[in-house]
């Protein structure tokens, strides 16, 4: 796609005034200064965007003490905590298909 840094004509307005739009001043070859205003939620959500981006994605901590646990035995697998969650992945999955006919 090509972008086409042209200004077209539009109505009766003098060709000077629409570049003086076009390059942000005004006809009188002042500058215009555009503003720009962020809620508090902006701030916020840039806030909670650099927390997360700090935060790792695997607990390192817990993966050691499992393994630690593992390697002395002491880790016990609940299998039916295992299968009563395979089971809800699997209507998870069944829910969000399309019907198919």
């Amino acid at each position: 796609m090509k972008i086409d840094n042209s200004v077209k004509s539009v109505g009766n307005t003098p060709a000077g005034e629409q570049r003086a739009r076009a390059t942000g001043q005004a006809p009188g070859g002042q500058t215009q200064g555009d503003q720009v205003q962020l809620s508090s939620l902006s701030s916020g959500m840039q806030q909670a965007e650099k927390a997360i981006a700090n935060t790792p994605v695997v607990d390192q901590a817990r993966v050691d003490e499992i393994k630690q646990a593992m390697t002395e035995g002491r880790f016990q697998v609940d299998a039916n905590k295992v299968a009563d969650g395979l089971i809800d992945s699997v209507r998870q999955m069944l829910a969000a298909q399309p019907a198919q006919t």
